[in-house]
């Protein structure tokens, strides 16, 4: 009797060469490359300045101001930098998505449930304080991620429902997805952040289904 064949070891998943992400209307692209970066900070300002011809000192202030905060999140390995320009009535609502690659120093992929122990361990080790963030795992139609968000206190303010903090006022709301990159040990972070902490769960759905949308491209 001729013994079962042993089954073939599975093929590893080659690596994507890009993704796509689904932003809504109003979400303005920044590409981080130094050699892009100008140009896309350039185009915002000209959008952002359109019909204006009165406030020369603001558009150089809001130019200089994209240049640095682009160079900055370069420097931390981020690939590109999303701004909303989403409007209401006359108010603009302030977000922002950082999407970084993260090269990890291990020899074999790190599974996104040791990834979130890791991560839930930090968050307890944080400042006592602030909230402690929410931890958990999620699946996405590009894999399964590691879901982080937290509540922080802006530079100059108190930690939310502080003695004396004004309701909060000083805190932004931030949620980062952590998705590993098929055939690598690297993850892809998605950091989502914006000041409008008195609305924080409404703006925190609108981050998920944006990192939902998320696919890899061959």
């Amino acid at each position: 009797m001729k013994p079962p064949e042993s089954p073939a070891p599975s093929t590893p998943a080659a690596p994507p060469a890009d993704y796509r992400l689904l932003l809504p209307e109003g979400w303005f692209r920044i590409l981080l490359d130094p050699d892009q970066r100008d140009k896309s900070v350039d185009a915002l300002v000209e959008r952002q300045f359109r019909g204006i011809d009165n406030a020369p000192h603001l558009k150089e202030e809001l130019r200089g101001d994209l240049r640095r905060r682009a160079a900055k999140a370069y420097r931390s390995g981020g690939i590109e930098l999303y701004l909303s320009l989403q409007a209401v009535g006359p108010f603009t609502i302030p977000a922002s998505l950082l999407v970084t690659l993260a090269p990890l120093r291990h020899a074999e992929p790190l599974p996104p449930e040791d990834l979130a122990r890791v991560l839930a361990q930090d968050a307890d080790a944080e400042d006592a304080g602030m909230p402690v963030p929410e931890v958990g795992v999620e699946e996405l139609a590009a894999g399964t991620a590691v879901r982080v968000r937290r509540l922080a206190s802006q530079p100059g303010g108190a930690a939310p429902g502080a003695a004396g903090a004004p309701g909060g006022d000083h805190a932004s709301v931030s949620v980062d997805y952590h998705l590993p990159v098929p055939g690598t040990t690297a993850y892809l972070l998605l950091t989502f952040s914006t000041p409008l902490e008195p609305i924080a769960d409404a703006m925190a759905g609108l981050f998920d289904a944006i990192a939902g949308s998320l696919t890899w491209t061959e």
